[in-house]
């Protein structure tokens, strides 16, 4: 079955690349599911998990997710297969088809995520980059199913921030997970066993020292001819500038429809 999922994808592949350039072709409705495994990466459990989530996340965002494998491109580059994949199958919602699609060519070893109204908004370049960081890991060691869970729930995530009116994007980040009490258990047995090695080191250089009944005891006699002593503050400049905030956006260029769409990519 899968053996013919995937003659299925590559025959439709082909037939994106001869529609004509006008949006006039574009569907109205889907004309595929949010997942089609060309690639046959997935068992069949983990196909319907999967399609099931997507189809949840999509529909609560109203935000298309879209995930595509395939075996071989026929020699055409991956972002103008992820963008015609996504536009001459109707997906997206509302009159910008908000949402993206995730491809991945296992010949290649490429992935490519084309994004389209809203999801130029939402997955800026740096955002993109930053996604595909967190599943190429997986994707490498043939985790296929959390390589691909990753992606829903990073998308999720970036367009449920961009609705707060501050996408992720350069400098903006997600920041990483961190286990504050380990951190804080290391700094303090680093910090005592620093201290204790330094007070053991000069306490063996003391071992010629001995107690002395007055402080004058330990003035070298004739070394203490102060005659004047004094401190004087004058000025301070101070300069202040902004730091400016990194934002790199979405870069965009036109499918073979006719539509605007960002994306990004890279290989496992």
């Amino acid at each position: 079955m899968k053996k013919i999922i995937a003659v299925l994808f590559c025959l439709l592949i082909t037939l994106c690349m001869c529609f004509s350039v006008s949006a006039d072709v574009i569907p109205d409705e889907r004309l595929q599911p949010r997942l089609v495994d060309g690639a046959d990466i997935l068992t069949d459990s983990e196909e319907l998990k999967l399609l099931a989530k997507l189809n949840e996340k999509s529909e609560t965002l109203q935000f298309d997710i879209v995930i595509a494998t395939t075996y071989g491109l026929g020699g055409d580059y991956i972002r103008d297969v992820a963008d015609d994949y996504y536009d001459y199958n109707g997906f997206g919602f509302g009159s910008n088809a908000d949402g993206c699609v995730l491809l991945i060519d296992m010949e290649g070893r490429d992935w490519w995520i084309s994004t389209c109204g809203y999801g130029i908004t939402a997955l800026t370049d740096a955002g993109i980059q930053y996604i595909g960081e967190q599943f190429e890991s997986d994707l490498s060691n043939e985790y296929y199913y959390d390589a691909l869970d990753t992606y829903i729930d990073l998308v999720v995530d970036f367009v449920n921030q961009a609705e707060t009116g501050a996408p992720y994007d350069s400098g903006n980040l997600p920041k990483e997970g961190y286990n504050w009490f380990f951190g804080i258990v290391l700094s303090v047995g680093l910090g005592f066993l620093i201290a204790l090695i330094s007070v053991l080191v000069m306490k063996g250089k003391l071992k010629s020292v001995r107690r002395q009944p007055a402080a004058k005891d330990y003035l070298v006699p004739g070394s203490m001819n102060v005659t004047l002593s004094r401190d004087m503050f004058l000025y301070r400049n101070v300069t202040r500038r902004a730091k400016p905030k990194e934002s790199s956006g979405s870069s965009t260029h036109s499918s073979s429809s006719g539509r605007s769409h960002g994306g990004g990519g890279g290989s496992f």
